[in-house]
């Protein structure tokens, strides 16, 4: 089979998702609905191809989206982020503190492996880490892959049909009501954002990179309007199949081991991440919406999305976010190095 064969069906398989989700009426029809077509597919036995290069073009829809959703009033609100902020690293540690022994103990995993698996950064920047300490790549990458799966399932059904957050809303305006210049503009922000971020080497790239061209924009009033609709969807189509077809090839005894010991973990840094949202909610650090957000240790991508769709302050949530993984990437490796010595 070759490989443009299996993207293909990999696509079609991913459309297919889209369109049960939508008829079943179920919450983010192109994000979870690729995600759930491609782990049903996978579980099936049916090898899966990604499109590593359109899912970074597709990343850096999100980046101008949450750019141009910061607004001068986020900053005026600094002082009031700073101790949710100052959550963060603690919470980061709480994680890991957690995560490393259920790996290493419970399931027996080697070091490299269960502490990178255990670290909640960027999926690629915990493999990278994770290969040039000796991990398993493959383990890992099931690891995160579920983690993000299970907070990216478990947030939008408990907004649907706990907190009756509608979820139905598009993220933007149709593409047809959105300036034509500002279309231009904000592609070309996407792109040398993306460019010039990679250039110096700045992790998230692809997202981080427009995302803070695109503030400059927006803050200079060159851009008015978010991405339109339509854009929004697409790269939430394929963050959703570029999450499932992770699980492609997954043999039974991944499946046993790996898959189960990724369930496991999300339950467990869901439950610490949910205490830490609903003490900063109690005592007014944080508003109700964001502050779950915030706080869910979700994949960076999929927590904008997810921001977008339910109305929460974007740049509120994606500034706690890069907290997070800044932290992880910066500090992870230091701290492995001297558990081995």
């Amino acid at each position: 089979m070759s490989n443009y064969f299996r993207l293909a069906l990999t696509i079609a398989i991913s459309l297919v998702g889209v369109a049960m989700f939508t008829l079943a009426h179920l919450p983010l029809p192109w994000l979870l609905g690729p995600l759930g077509g491609c782990l049903v597919a996978s579980l099936f036995g049916i090898r899966l191809k990604g499109a590593p290069k359109t899912s970074n073009l597709m990343r850096t829809i999100l980046g101008v989206a949450v750019g141009t959703s910061i607004t001068p009033e986020l900053f005026h609100r600094l002082d009031e982020m700073l101790i949710s902020l100052a959550l963060m690293p603690l919470l980061t540690l709480i994680i890991g503190l957690v995560g490393y022994p259920f790996f290493r103990r419970v399931f027996g995993f080697d070091h490299a492996t269960a502490y990178y698996s255990a670290m909640p950064g960027g999926l690629q920047d915990m493999l990278v880490f994770g290969e040039e300490a000796g991990g398993d790549v493959r383990a890992m990458s099931l690891i995160h892959a579920t983690r993000v799966l299970v907070i990216v399932t478990l947030l939008p059904m408990l907004f649907a049909y706990v907190l009756h957050i509608d979820l139905s809303r598009a993220p933007g305006l149709p593409i047809a009501e959105v300036p034509l210049h500002e279309v231009l503009l904000m592609a070309a922000v996407g792109i040398v954002g993306w460019q010039g971020a990679k250039k110096i080497g700045l992790f998230g790239a692809s997202i981080l990179g427009p995302m803070i061209l695109a503030t400059v924009f927006s803050l200079s009033g060159l851009i008015e309007h978010r991405p339109p609709a339509q854009a929004i969807y697409a790269a939430q189509f394929f963050i959703g199949f570029t999450v499932g077809v992770k699980y492609s090839g997954i043999t039974w005894k991944e499946l046993r081991i790996d898959v189960v010991a990724g369930l496991g973990y999300s339950v467990l840094i869901f439950i610490v991440s949910s205490l830490f949202a609903g003490i900063a909610i109690a005592l007014g650090l944080v508003p109700f919406l964001e502050g779950l957000l915030a706080f869910s240790p979700g994949g960076q991508a999929e927590m904008a999305v997810l921001a977008l769709v339910a109305g929460a302050d974007v740049g509120f949530v994606v500034a706690h976010h890069i907290i997070r993984i800044v932290l992880v990437i910066m500090l992870s490796p230091i701290v492995e190095r001297r558990m081995k010595s």
